[in-house]
């Protein structure tokens, strides 16, 4: 990507999309392009249409999704599949009759069977059932995948796939009930603290065992790939390294400054076992994380004390 290569960032209000966003400007690019939903559905072809055939952009970074935690995904299960497969339809089409030089497509770990080996190699997409409360949304971003391939194999777009492990970081969503588990216990830590409740719930059994990883690292790589690889093959980004849910939970409490008790629901669902990513492909190729769990997670809690004081 040259500087003044137009670049359009979908999803950009989000935490990948934003990190992305950061990253690209830090590094002097100066015409990067964005659109609210509330100016651009990507749900809507004839929207999409126009404003690629009106912007012309030369590369595509596609983060925008529907997403959320457990609950999410297994309460608005129509939504989930239905507004992810016409965003990622629309997109990669228009980028293809627009002759976009590169769209990058952002996937997800839960793509990946639900009980295959671990570390995740990415081989393994399509070799067992998913997981089945996330089934929809896994769904919607494996036909994500298949059509950057298909539209590589038989127009020979550059398209590429990379899937991201858990992320966390500045722009994250911790709405009580629809966020993922990392910025979910942040905020249900922090609000334990402040009230001076001595005992923390937390669904499940506390022992799967989750990778997470920087958003901001994960915008470095990103933008690395963007540049350095053409390959068909998908690329995992992640750390290489996973903790339980349990660790995790200790790990927020000793930033937050929390002394209290957990206490583990065994009544909810646990989710995956495991999901820990396997970053080979990604680490031959020259690039590999830079932040520590600790420092990122000092550094979203910053960011959510920072939303808060807003907000109130």
């Amino acid at each position: 990507m040259k500087l003044n290569d137009k670049i359009y960032i979908a999803g950009h209000r989000g935490m990948v999309g934003g990190a992305i966003k950061r990253k690209l400007e830090k590094d002097g690019h100066t015409k990067i392009i964005c659109r609210d939903s509330s100016l651009l559905d990507l749900r809507n072809q004839q929207s999409v249409n126009d404003f690629f055939e009106e912007e012309k952009p030369d590369f595509v970074f596609f983060a925008a999704a529907k997403v959320g935690g457990i609950l999410a995904n297994n309460t608005y299960r129509a939504d989930f599949i239905y507004d992810n497969l016409m965003m990622e339809a629309n997109v990669i089409h228009a980028a293809y009759k627009n002759n976009v030089k590169k769209l990058m497509f952002l996937g997800s770990s839960c793509i990946y069977p639900k009980m295959a080996p671990q570390p995740l190699k990415e081989e393994y997409l399509l070799t067992g059932l998913l997981e089945q409360t996330n089934e929809p949304y896994a769904i919607a971003k494996i036909a994500g995948v298949k059509l950057c391939e298909a539209f590589k194999d038989q127009y020979g777009c550059g398209f590429i796939s990379v899937m991201p492990t858990n992320l966390y970081g500045i722009g994250d969503n911790y709405h009580p009930k629809n966020s993922h588990v990392l910025p979910a216990l942040i905020r249900r830590i922090h609000e334990a603290k402040e009230s001076n409740i001595m005992e923390v719930t937390i669904w499940g059994t506390g022992s799967p065992r989750r990778e997470f990883l920087y958003a901001d690292d994960l915008a470095d790589a990103c933008v690395f790939l963007m540049n350095k690889y053409n390959g068909r093959e998908i690329v995992n980004i992640g750390v290489g390294e996973d903790l339980s849910i349990k660790e995790l939970a200790e790990l927020i409490s000793d930033v937050v400054g929390y002394k209290g008790r957990f206490n583990f629901d065994t009544s909810k669902p646990d989710g995956t076992p495991r999901k820990l990513m396997n970053v080979e492909r990604l680490h031959s190729l020259g690039w590999k994380y830079t932040t520590s769990l600790r420092e990122g997670i000092k550094l979203a809690y910053q960011d959510f004390l920072a939303k808060e004081i807003v907000e109130r």
